[in-house]
């Protein structure tokens, strides 16, 4: 095995870890956000005393749920995508495509980053109503969603053009 094919394969491998962990973080969020609000019914109706934090760390969890997810659909290629003009394209074409959307993704997932770090910043001090825990936890979901998509996209980027055999894979079922 080429050491150029070496350093690809360690690299996909490595952002299937990432986006493992991204599906595994969410479906544990998933599931603590179930558990209370059984938690919140029971309160509100057999206790008579509504646990009134439950819908702010819903709100908390939702953020992560959802940006976590995204970005490993990114990863996946089963986040939100138009495919019929490129699926339609000769295969340079398909090529030209794939790498231009990578690299607006990337672009977005940048972007992400950098504004959800200045915004996570801006609002560390701001005090989330009822969980008394800084507003920096939830906006940083879309800094880890931006960091995510950025390296998920870049390494995409990467292995298309330093790695002809994996290019071919990719055009045909996916990095995987």
């Amino acid at each position: 095995m080429s050491e150029q094919r070496k350093w690809t394969d360690n690299l996909i491998r490595f952002n299937n870890t990432l986006s493992k962990i991204c599906i595994v973080t969410g479906a544990i969020a998933v599931t603590v956000m179930v558990l209370t609000f059984g938690w919140l019914v029971f309160g509100r109706y057999v206790l008579n005393v509504t646990p009134t934090w439950v819908e702010q760390l819903a709100l908390v969890l939702i953020c992560y749920i959802t940006f976590l997810g995204a970005a490993a659909g990114i990863h996946t290629r089963s986040h939100l995508g138009v495919t019929l003009f490129r699926d339609m394209s000769p295969p340079k074409v398909q090529v030209f495509l794939l790498i231009l959307s990578d690299l607006i993704v990337a672009g977005l997932g940048l972007a992400m980053f950098i504004y959800g770090v200045k915004l996570t910043i801006f609002g560390w001090s701001t005090l989330l109503p009822m969980l008394n825990v800084p507003e920096g936890i939830r906006t940083g979901s879309a800094v880890f969603c931006g960091a995510l998509v950025f390296l998920f996209s870049a390494s995409r980027l990467l292995i298309m053009v330093c790695d002809p055999e994996k290019r071919a894979a990719y055009l045909s079922e996916g990095l995987e």
